[in-house]
């Protein structure tokens, strides 16, 4: 009990450093882009709120879970203006974007990030309009994996356990995520600091030592 403490006051402590890291980066009347759900984005976007920053943010629908939704109702209640958007629209969306913020479900020693499905092609959109992407995570989420294409990725991140444990044909499941590679990525914004992609694998080693 006392180590789950610990671990959970660790993790709220990243968050609020992560969203100290990435304020300067969101001005008056910035317009963001998001995708999915991520707790540690939302901290951020809330505390540069707070601080009476205003700024707009569009969120994809993100399916096939709609978790786009959950984030989109959490904005709503802390008073920031928002736009749930369909999937498909990225494209249409991103030339009138200043930057993607999205968060990480695990990031590789790449420097690259496993996220929700979508993420890939956001970040391709993005990188061909010239509109930065970034990151946030916790420096826990680092993994010793270096995928290079998207068969790479550990099946513990493509399916849910439920559907590992039922020996399902895996080939007729819909991957839960994506691989986005580094070079589709601007900066992390981690508890360690601001990072580019290239500096993950130097963090790693620290971590491992």
């Amino acid at each position: 009990k006392e180590r789950g403490t610990r671990f959970i006051a660790r993790v709220a402590e990243s968050r609020q450093k992560i969203a100290r890291f990435a304020q300067p980066f969101i001005k008056n009347n910035s317009r963001i882009l998001t995708h999915s759900y991520s707790k540690v984005v939302l901290e951020a976007l809330g505390k540069v709120a707070a601080s009476g920053t205003s700024f707009h943010v569009f969120v994809t629908e993100s399916r096939p879970d709609f978790s786009g939704s959950r984030t989109k109702e959490r904005l709503d209640s802390i008073g920031i203006p928002c736009t749930l958007i369909l999937d498909s629209a990225v494209g249409y969306l991103m030339e009138s974007i200043d930057f993607v913020f999205v968060g990480a479900e695990g990031v590789m020693e790449t420097g690259g990030i496993i996220n929700k499905i979508g993420t890939l092609g956001l970040a391709i959109c993005a990188k061909a309009m010239n509109k930065p992407v970034y990151v946030m995570t916790e420096s826990i989420k680092f993994v010793k994996e270096y995928p290079l294409n998207q068969q790479d990725i550990p099946e513990v991140f493509k399916y849910r356990a439920s559907t590992l444990k039922e020996n399902k044909n895996l080939a007729d499941e819909h991957p839960l995520v994506d691989y986005t590679p580094p070079q589709y990525i601007k900066l992390l914004f981690t508890d360690l600091g601001i990072l580019t992609p290239a500096a993950v694998g130097d963090e790693l080693i620290k971590l491992y030592l």
